[in-house]
């Protein structure tokens, strides 16, 4: 389908959604496209009272509970209180291009929040999940570089935009690692990528690359932004499928599987990083 949108989403009668940082921007429209469709949606977000702004604008069954995954403390506690299965996962919060500050973990906030933090989050609630596991991803995981000695940015200088692209390629290779571990367990689930192209979001907008949203005309607005994510998180796709808009350099467009950059089809480099990352975030790899 040449040019899929919301409207063709399934009913969702039945399922569960949590989608993270769902209080504005592409997780808002996401899990208020979800609920409209008729799933049980799990606002997942830093600020509750943003979050429950956020609920009262939409229709059908929406719950907030507070999930900050730049804060290891913040995923456990949201992991430790679910009970019952999850039909999908949606690992959409993100920042971008940020200075260095550290968490109360003394981790790299932008990689806390964009990498180690839904590792986190994915393996504690790996058990409870029934379909899949969206990883929202970028294209600009094309730049990045896996450093699996200094993930955290310790000894390394600090760069903004080399932290979002090394992040963005470490969730391309967590989906490659994660579908093979699933493979291997003949389980049935799911691990799906999806990137929205370039979005005017507010992403962008606090960064100095908001020069982006200068020319709107030749992105993706936050609606089309949204629908890899509601694709990859609907429809029969394989293992590992990397989601994003089908236009000239897949900048803007609808829904299409494409593939990710080289170094996210490292299965080597995949595994190492798995290994590094639980070990980080105090997890058996």
């Amino acid at each position: 389908m040449a040019k899929w949108t919301a409207a063709d989403l399934p009913t969702m009668s039945g399922r569960t959604v949590v989608v993270t940082g769902a209080s504005s921007g592409i997780g808002l429209i996401t899990a208020r496209e979800l609920a409209r469709a008729g799933a049980r949606v799990v606002l997942a977000v830093r600020d509750v009272a943003k979050g429950a702004a956020v609920r009262a604008e939409m229709a059908g069954d929406v719950e907030v509970r507070e999930l900050d995954v730049s804060d290891l403390a913040s995923v456990r506690a949201f992991a430790a209180g679910w009970a019952g299965p999850l039909d999908i996962l949606i690992n959409n919060a993100g920042v971008m291009d940020i200075p260095l500050s550290r968490t109360n973990d003394g981790l790299d906030t932008q990689t806390a929040t964009n990498s180690f933090g839904p590792f986190l989050l994915t393996n504690l609630l790996l058990p409870h999940i029934t379909d899949r596991i969206v990883w929202v991803t970028s294209q600009l995981h094309r730049m990045g570089h896996l450093n699996t000695g200094d993930l955290n940015w310790d000894s390394r200088p600090y760069k903004q935009m080399d932290a979002y692209n090394d992040s963005k390629l470490q969730v391309v290779l967590f989906s490659l690692e994660l579908q093979r571990r699933l493979d291997a367990a003949g389980s049935k689930v799911r691990s799906v990528l999806a990137h929205p192209g370039i979005a005017t979001t507010t992403l962008a907008a606090h960064s100095s690359s908001n020069a982006i949203n200068r020319f709107s005309f030749l992105l993706n607005d936050p609606e089309h932004g949204a629908l890899p994510t509601l694709f990859a998180a609907t429809q029969d796709l394989p293992g590992n499928a990397y989601v994003g808009p089908n236009g000239p350099g897949s900048i803007k467009g609808y829904p299409k599987i494409r593939k990710p950059g080289k170094a996210g089809l490292d299965t080597s480099a995949a595994s190492t990083l798995w290994a590094a990352t639980s070990e980080k975030v105090g997890i058996s790899a």
